[in-house]
């Protein structure tokens, strides 16, 4: 009998019942009758692994579902060494990947994905290579939590949050109070500049037009002292300005 065998595909021949070879790809011939067939698909083969409800390590219960991509290197061994190695590779896989997360725990399995699916496809490689099976690649693609923990992990995040917003504004105040601290020494040492600061601040406040300014009666003298002190060498550096101008 003629077979034509695809390029991506192997066809197991068993003569009489043992196994006789691999052939193809291409044209083939048997024995009708005495030869039988099993043709093998040699490229990479997708598993859907269904949904696992998982206990973490922590005692939390996750729903876990993954993809399994793996191809056929030996057809014989596929053949000749598992009944059916599509449906013994899946509940591997399952199985795998239960008792994986089962030893983890839930931050473990969320923060390092890339981790756990390098374990599982090493894993699941080793344990399919007597059946001539290599496993390429896992890949968790989805990771549920119960409503409950998802509430309990947004509170968590909200308060390291809120204690890293406490550390930054403890953090400014105590840069101010050192500061604080050294400007009063500095005003201990020069008495003098503490009333250059307070006049500073009235001199700040009083561009407010609708603001009034009350202050002592000494205090208001000292200023109003200051003030005519200063106003004499004002008018002279004027004067003294428009001399200069004129006789230019």
């Amino acid at each position: 009998m003629l077979h034509i065998i695809k390029e991506y595909e192997r066809v197991v021949i068993f003569r009489l019942g043992r196994f006789s070879g691999v052939k193809g790809p291409g044209m083939i011939f048997t024995v009708p009758a005495i030869d039988r067939t099993v043709k093998i698909d040699m490229r990479i083969v997708t598993i859907d692994v269904p949904r696992q409800e998982i206990i973490t390590k922590d005692n939390v219960t996750i729903t876990v579902d993954a993809f399994v991509y793996y191809k056929v290197m030996d057809p014989e061994k596929a053949i000749t060494a598992v009944e059916n190695f599509r449906y013994a590779t899946s509940m591997l896989a399952q199985t795998t990947l239960r008792d994986v997360l089962g030893q983890m725990e839930l931050d473990e399995v969320l923060t390092q994905r890339e981790k756990v699916n390098e374990d599982l496809q090493k894993l699941l490689d080793r344990d399919t290579d007597p059946w001539g099976i290599r496993v390429t690649a896992v890949t968790i693609r989805d990771v549920s939590l119960p409503d409950s923990m998802m509430r309990a992990i947004a509170k968590q995040a909200e308060a390291e949050r809120e204690k890293r917003s406490r550390i930054i504004l403890a953090e400014g105040e105590q840069i101010s109070a050192t500061k604080m601290r050294d400007a009063a020494a500095l005003y201990d040492e020069i008495p003098v500049a503490i009333r250059l600061r307070e006049l500073q601040t009235l001199s700040e406040i009083a561009r407010e037009k609708n603001m009034i300014v009350v202050t002592t009666t000494t205090e208001t003298g000292n200023m109003v002292a200051m003030a005519n002190a200063t106003g004499p060498r004002k008018k002279q550096f004027r004067s003294n300005a428009e001399r200069n101008a004129s006789n230019e």
